[in-house]
């Protein structure tokens, strides 16, 4: 590994970046309980092997977990350090986000769209799908056919948006406030959005298509 990759790996950039991933964390939720082979986090989590085995090998990486063989298989643990306080402190993160999340639903009647409806929607070329979240992010994976403005450029680039199609905001997972929030700018706009319920890293976990930088 190079410095660079172990000077990213070991700074708050490259945790957030491991940790921002929704079939990451819900790999570690499952770990914090005991030893696991992969076969066993597939069941558990319902990703494929593939991810599965991607994604643990990112998080032993960053330190988060450590491997063990046990015969043929390969065992997954808890990485040493204030791991099951990280996440317990993630989780009340993620209950505040939740909470605006509904707070934010009730007061502008922000609905979702579903994967399945937007994949068909897709199809049929009907929808704009919009990608709220910082350019570095789109840039990495996204959308087929996603048009990037991130929520702060929102206001000024408006015109980059159809008038007459309806919108499908996202930004990371669904407690990301920012497809929430671009959809109730939008509306005050007179444009007609929702937010995928689901968001980027839940739709890649799907195995859904993505386009990804070469």
């Amino acid at each position: 590994m190079k410095n660079a990759d172990i000077e990213f790996l070991t700074g708050s950039a490259g945790f957030a970046h491991i940790l921002g991933s929704a079939p990451r964390l819900r790999l570690l939720e499952q770990i914090v309980h005991g030893e696991y082979a992969v076969e066993q986090l597939v069941e558990l989590t319902g990703l494929s092997v593939a991810n599965t085995s991607q994604h643990l090998q990112q998080l032993r990486r960053a330190g988060f977990v450590q491997a063990r063989r046990d015969g043929k298989r390969v065992l997954y643990r808890l990485g040493s350090g204030p791991i099951v306080q990280l996440l317990a402190a993630l989780d009340v993160y993620a209950q505040h986000q939740r909470s605006e999340l509904q707070a934010l639903g009730r007061g502008d009647h922000v609905e979702a769209i579903t994967g399945d409806e937007l994949q068909e929607r897709m199809r049929e070329a009907s929808i704009t799908v919009l990608d709220v979240r910082p350019a570095q992010e789109f840039a990495a994976g996204h959308l087929p056919g996603a048009i990037n403005i991130p929520f702060d450029d929102l206001q000024r680039r408006l015109e980059e948006l159809p008038a007459n199609a309806e919108i499908a905001a996202y930004c990371r997972g669904p407690y990301c406030v920012l497809s929430v929030q671009a959809v109730a700018a939008l509306r005050q706009h007179g444009l007609q959005a929702r937010r995928l319920g689901s968001g980027y890293d839940d739709w890649q976990a799907a195995g859904l298509p993505v386009v990804k930088a070469a």
